[in-house]
């Protein structure tokens, strides 16, 4: 009995042993939870603060980059008014009070809304003054002479100029920055102040010739002007960064409100730009304030929760760590072959090649450029699709030959570019280049063919041939174009005859001349077509030469030899009279054919453009002859007469490659053009290039404005075709709908639309 009770006692103990030992546990679980539950919602405060900060410095550093931008291009605007040989004459040189008060102070007042303009001696003395555009006492404001002094003697130093400086001008009482042209320079500077308690932009501008520069014999004159920030900057900054409360104050902001100081240049406080800070952290607080009390009522399903939040947040982390990774990969890489592309290839050389100048890494860097021959012929008789993989199968050949040092990139269509590390100049060159060949000749199985296809390599070496990335690459490409010259299928190592001989140009040169007079060109037509549906509107005529033994010889190439060989003009007129001849009998369409500004500029290009009507009988109210912007450089009334004279026959004129050249509104005002074209450049950025989108806005606007058709160019994705159609283009051209066409194709779709078909898109 005794023993039992023993035993009943020791169980009792254990039990109870057991229960404390749970209670203990459970007790350290509660605190450990409850503590981690303290620290979470310490953490998420903090986190949340951080996350509103955060914000704050965003949109400081947005307020700060908008104003700079804002202050630039106050004086930018007005660099045009400026930068002009009236003005030199009126104003400098002169002291034509009338022209000053149109030209400087009401021009100035209307169209930039300068409310305070002074016209400066170089000294700095106040020759006329201007108030909202009306003249005043020849006077500085003592609020603003400091500050005009000191932006005067800014504007004096070292880089305080539109444009970079590479020559200085003698003047007869110092010097004065040109550029590489000899083209003066517009000297500024600007800042904000503080005027009569409401901030404003102040700035000092140079007074250059635009096109006499001789007119600039002694320092100019300076410009002064001031414009008030509540005017245009402010409501436009609000706009512009969603800020609907941002204000100006004089007095330093409460905690609640965001803001950035305005500082005049010697550091003296104006005021600050305020605003109510978008912040973040009470939304997410609204938001999870359910979870965490959740969290502290059920602990355990707290922490179920809280495994699932951090599982799904590190998801969500490596998700996107992923997606940065492949963005960074598809930026760098080629989609085909997958291969780093031309800029991924280009940032390596480079940093191979300061390796070497610097001493860091032994040897050469050697480039080895390749494509494939005939690559033409297989799309053409096989398939694109056919060529494709014979792109990706030549891609996966090299990459898995070669060693692992090497560096192989594509730079599209059938081009590849090697890069290889090694030493032994030539000897290493024609290791590599046999390397290459021998890979290329077993044949390529694709589809159940067997293509015996060969390559021609180009290979130049740095920093012995050059120290410079792109020159080493443009080396390497010649001497590519020597081993197509030499028959194909094979390599050729770059030597200094090759670099642009005289011989090889003059070569070009007579066979170009040849190829003119046997008519021995050809003109291929790429459709233009309307941006919401693809219709076709018309064709654009593009040149073509197709060299028996060189092959396909781009433009680019022989263009230039034609305009420096004196060519230009017979070249053109081959392409006017093909083009019109072969249009004559087309259906209602538009053809548009770009002219030399060296046609334009001969004295008998109005007569021989009526002979070659005449001998065509085409109807001139069916061509659009697009210039450049080059030619309205010259701003003769010979070339607005021509233009006129072409408008009175019934050509239609375009201005081409709009936004990229020498651009003004006054080009459009000297002549009313029926169509403008925007490059392929603002198009081919406008997916990830929001000012590239933006222009291609305001020109659209522009266009439309000016009552002028607008064309873009270049447009080759279906993103960009949306962009351009949302921007206001009516029509469009590029790879997304249909490349140049030979004039067959062109003319049998033309003739499939006349006939009611739906005609599919090469795109």
């Amino acid at each position: 009995m005794g023993t039992a009770r023993s035993i009943t006692r020791r169980r009792a103990a254990r039990r109870m042993a057991e229960g404390l030992r749970t209670g203990w546990v459970a007790l350290a679980t509660f605190v450990a939870l409850l503590s981690l539950t303290l620290a979470l919602i310490a953490a998420f405060n903090h986190s949340t603060s951080v996350a509103d900060e955060l914000a704050r410095e965003d949109e400081r550093g947005l307020a700060n980059q908008y104003l700079d931008r804002a202050m630039r291009d106050f004086v930018a605007t007005q660099k045009v008014q400026l930068t002009w040989d009236d003005a030199m004459n009126n104003a400098v040189l002169g002291d034509n009070v009338a022209w000053s008060n149109y030209y400087l102070g009401a021009f100035f007042w209307t169209n930039f809304g300068t409310d305070r303009l002074y016209l400066l001696r170089p000294d700095g003395r106040p020759v006329h003054a201007w108030a909202e555009g009306k003249p005043v006492a020849p006077r500085l404001d003592p609020l603003i002479e400091a500050d005009v002094d000191a932006l005067l003697a800014q504007a004096h130093l070292p880089g305080a100029t539109f444009g970079k400086a590479e020559r200085t001008l003698r003047l007869a009482d110092g010097t004065w920055p040109a550029d590489a042209a000899g083209r003066p320079l517009t000297r500024w500077a600007a800042q904000p102040v503080l005027y009569n308690g409401r901030p404003a932009f102040l700035a000092v501008a140079s007074i250059v010739p635009d096109r006499n520069y001789g007119l600039l014999q002694r320092e100019p004159a300076f410009v002064a002007s001031l414009r008030f920030m509540e005017n245009s900057t402010l409501p436009q900054m609000r706009q512009d960064l969603l800020l609907p409360e941002l204000r100006f104050t004089p007095n330093a902001p409460g905690a609640s409100l965001n803001a950035i100081a305005l500082d005049e240049a010697d550091g003296e406080r104006i005021g600050w730009i305020t605003w109510r800070a978008k912040t973040p952290g009470p939304t997410i607080v609204r938001r999870t304030a359910p979870l965490l009390a959740t969290y502290i009522l059920f602990f355990l399903g707290v922490v179920l929760g809280g495994a699932i939040i951090v599982r799904r947040m590190r998801r969500a982390a490596r998700e996107l760590l992923a997606s940065e990774a492949q963005a960074q990969h598809n930026a760098l890489h080629d989609a085909m072959s997958g291969l780093p592309n031309r800029v991924h290839y280009m940032q390596r050389l480079r940093a191979e090649l300061s390796a070497c100048i610097e001493g860091r890494a032994q040897g050469d860097v050697f480039v080895a450029y390749l494509d494939i021959d005939s690559f033409k012929v297989v799309n053409d008789t096989l398939g694109h699709h056919v060529g494709d993989e014979l792109v990706r199968q030549v891609a996966l050949r090299l990459r898995r030959a070669l060693p692992d040092g090497d560096f192989l990139s594509r730079f599209g269509g059938d081009e590849f570019v090697l890069m290889r590390r090694a030493t032994g100049g030539r000897q290493a060159a024609d290791q590599l280049g046999r390397e290459i060949m021998d890979l290329m000749r077993e044949p390529f199985v694709i589809s159940g063919n067997a293509l015996d296809v060969t390559c021609s390599c180009g290979i130049s070496w740095g920093p012995e041939q050059s120290e410079d990335p792109g020159e080493l690459l443009r080396r390497a490409d010649i001497a590519l174009y020597r081993a197509k010259q030499r028959g194909r299928a094979r390599y050729r190592r770059f030597t200094r005859d090759m670099d642009a001989s005289v011989k090889l140009r003059r070569e070009m040169e007579t066979e170009l001349r040849r190829a003119i007079a046997r008519d021995e060109l050809s003109v291929a037509f790429q459709p233009i077509v309307a941006v919401e549906n693809g219709e076709i509107q018309g064709f654009e005529a593009l040149l073509r030469w197709t060299h028996p033994e060189r092959g396909e010889i781009r433009p680019g190439l022989f263009v230039p030899i034609a305009e420096q060989g004196g060519l230009m003009i017979p070249l053109g007129n081959w392409m006017l009279r093909h083009v019109f001849r072969e249009c004559r009998t087309w259906p209602a369409c538009d053809v548009s054919v770009n002219l030399s500004p060296l046609q334009i500029m001969a004295a008998d290009f109005l007569p021989t453009i009526a002979g070659i009507i005449a001998e065509t009988g085409v109807d001139p109210r069916r061509i659009v002859l697009e210039v450049t912007e080059g030619i309205m450089l010259d701003r003769s009334e010979h070339v607005l007469g021509v233009l006129r004279e072409l408008n009175r026959m019934g050509f239609r004129i375009a201005l081409d490659d709009f936004g990229i050249g020498y651009s003004s509104l006054s080009y459009l005002r000297s002549f009313q053009f029926d169509r403008i074209k925007i490059d392929r450049s603002f198009v081919q950025n406008i997916e990830g290039d929001m000012d590239a989108h933006s222009i291609l806005c305001a020109i659209v606007s522009l266009g439309h404005t000016l009552r002028m058709k607008v064309v873009a160019e270049g447009v080759e994705t279906e993103v960009q075709r949306r962009l351009v159609q949302a921007a206001g283009c009516e029509l469009v051209q590029g790879h997304l709908f249909w490349k140049a066409l030979p004039v067959s194709e062109a003319r049998s779709l033309l003739w499939r639309r006349e006939r009611g078909e739906n005609l599919r898109l090469a795109g």
